[in-house]
């Protein structure tokens, strides 16, 4: 989608955010977006324009001091120069800096990234449910996921392949698993599935990827303690209501 001036606009009452190209003659490439539902839109506190690779929003939670920061990506493919490839993760490294301790931070979008099924060295945020093996973007973006501690969800919960594959070429003789969602560590447990959603017609090469999310709060034991009874029927003996009055 080519989008010459980025900003949001209302599509049929729901908010579309977008950012894209800022050139007006730009080809077709590039471009992220959110779309928002009603009540996401009440829960919107602000969004971000990085660039037209990367958008950003936070939204508020039940959870009174802790908010919900979404970064959504289109990464350079694997052929694409270096150049351009650093300055994009240094975009999103610097985005992933500003975010606040408590924020439950998601990560996605299509990274271009394989990651394989071998975790080996990424142990911490990676799982076996991989498919296919690690390229070069791969590397990359697992580096990145390490550096902040984020979990890749389409490594860690088991499917069949077709619930993983995110890309089909436009010939159908190649699919690969190029699209991720990532969330910090700390909320893993918080997180019950990451898969694809193949029924989606979206009119694209790329499946829909879809996770559950569920804010678990920490919950604090019932105390025990037993209550102290005391007996004032003593009250009732003239040396006990001595003492009692001498302590009062």
């Amino acid at each position: 989608m080519r989008v010459p001036y980025p900003h949001g606009q209302l599509v049929s009452g729901d908010t579309l955010l977008y950012s894209g190209h800022t050139e007006r003659d730009a080809h077709y490439t590039e471009g992220v977006a959110f779309m928002l539902t009603p009540i996401a839109q009440k829960a919107l506190i602000g969004w971000k324009l990085i660039s037209s690779r990367i958008i950003s929003a936070k939204l508020t939670t039940k959870r009174k001091n802790i908010n919900l920061h979404i970064v959504q990506c289109y990464a350079p493919t694997n052929d694409a120069e270096e150049e351009i490839k650093d300055g994009f993760y240094q975009q999103l490294q610097a985005e992933l800096d500003n975010k606040k301790t408590n924020d439950i931070t998601i990560l996605m979008g299509d990274f271009n990234a394989r990651i394989g099924a071998d975790n080996k060295c990424y142990e911490e945020i990676m799982g076996t449910h991989g498919i296919g093996q690690i390229n070069v973007n791969g590397e990359r973006f697992a580096d990145l996921c390490a550096l902040n501690q984020m979990v890749i969800g389409g490594s860690i919960f088991p499917h069949k392949n077709i619930h993983k594959v995110t890309w089909r070429s436009p010939d159908h003789t190649t699919e690969n698993q190029i699209d991720h969602i990532c969330f910090v560590k700390r909320f893993r447990k918080s997180f019950q599935d990451v898969r694809v959603m193949r029924g989606a017609d979206v009119s694209s090469d790329h499946h829909m990827i879809m996770t559950t999310l569920k804010l678990k709060l920490k919950k604090y034991p019932a105390t025990n303690a037993v209550r102290k009874r005391y007996n004032v029927q003593t009250l009732q003996n003239k040396d006990v209501q001595g003492k009692f009055q001498k302590m009062d």
